[in-house]
């Protein structure tokens, strides 16, 4: 597989991608380019087609229609003269190696320490020496706010500590991009804080994010570009002073109105 070198491409170029199941369908022709650096926020209900988008881009859920390129790479298909022609589930693992991606819910191995969380897929997918992996796991843990809870067991940390470890075992693969599936919905309020830090450290320093959310602060405050989807489409997208406070669709308005009363309350 090659990949490109073009820093003028889109890191995630998205055409006309569609996704149904069961016969309902979720996406409904998506287009969408983020460039190297960039912060986008998906924002929208539940339901319009955000968590489907991003697992299409990870290759955890199989597009029907259109094409999906990370980096220059098609995601999950071969291009034989216009024909494609699915990977191999090997050639998927390869690719989604180079994509990191956080969830609602945390999915830390309970047998396993924080570090050892962390040092799991350097070592076991990358291959990597075993000193080396655990030296950059202390530096990402350490970057997370966590290096004195390295040796804790998932059952012994808080939700947002949990998530935090999360977040440093995606970056201990080194990825081009990182995917964020409302990283703090299942958080305690109170913990909330914590891990929106670690995101906002994480797009000062240059990574390439697409973040599913509903806080309206962090998407006004880190986000380059907000996009708002209904109904497995793009409603309205462009910067959050523009979408989040200027909105000019109708679905948009009453999907913003409806946040800031749950806020209030």
């Amino acid at each position: 597989m090659t990949t490109t070198t073009d820093t003028t491409q889109p890191l995630v170029h998205a055409v006309n991608v569609t996704k149904a199941f069961h016969g309902n369908e979720v996406l409904k022709g998506i287009d969408m380019d983020v460039r190297k650096g960039e912060v986008v926020c998906l924002l929208g209900p539940s339901g319009s087609g955000k968590t489907t988008f991003l697992r299409c881009i990870n290759q955890l859920e199989t597009i029907d229609g259109g094409r999906i390129w990370v980096d220059g790479d098609l995601m999950g298909f071969d291009d034989r003269g216009g024909t494609l022609h699915h990977l191999t589930d090997r050639q998927v693992a390869a690719q989604r190696r180079d994509i990191g991606m956080v969830f609602q819910r945390f999915n830390l191995f309970p047998h396993m320490t924080a570090i050892q969380n962390v040092m799991e897929a350097p070592i076991q997918v990358k291959g990597g020496r075993k000193s080396q992996v655990k030296e950059r796991a202390l530096e990402l843990l350490g970057s997370v706010g966590l290096a004195d809870k390295c040796q804790a067991y998932p059952a012994q940390l808080s939700g947002g500590q949990q998530q935090r470890v999360a977040i440093a075992r995606a970056l201990a693969m080194e990825p081009k991009l990182m995917l964020f599936d409302e990283p703090t919905s299942a958080l305690d309020p109170e913990l909330v804080g914590e891990v929106l830090r670690v995101m906002r450290d994480l797009a000062k320093n240059g990574m390439t994010m697409i973040v599913v959310t509903h806080e309206m602060g962090f998407a006004r405050e880190v986000a380059d570009r907000v996009v708002f989807m209904d109904g497995g489409v793009v409603v309205e997208q462009g910067p959050p002073s523009e979408v989040i406070d200027n909105p000019q669709h109708q679905r948009t308005k009453t999907f913003l109105s409806r946040m800031r009363q749950e806020e209030q309350h």
